[in-house]
């Protein structure tokens, strides 16, 4: 009895873990709805100063570089 009855509930809960629930989107249409992005150079380190950043890119290139790192 006890059995049985611990295989149903377990049953029920399996079968209750495994629903399919509706996704509905609320689109709008033209207008995009998600965070705008920045720019890489605008945040942090850089704080907008676009030539560092492309010079730190550069040199962490660089540094990556197997044919450098060798000699």
């Amino acid at each position: 009895m006890k059995k049985s009855v611990f295989l149903a509930l377990t049953a029920t809960l399996a079968l209750a873990a495994c629903g399919e629930y509706p996704q509905v989107v609320d689109y709008k249409p033209g207008n995009y709805q998600g965070k705008s992005d920045t720019r890489p150079w605008e945040g942090g380190q850089f704080a907008g100063n676009k030539q560092a950043w492309e010079s730190a890119l550069h040199a962490r290139n660089q540094a990556q570089n197997e044919h450098k790192r060798i000699q």
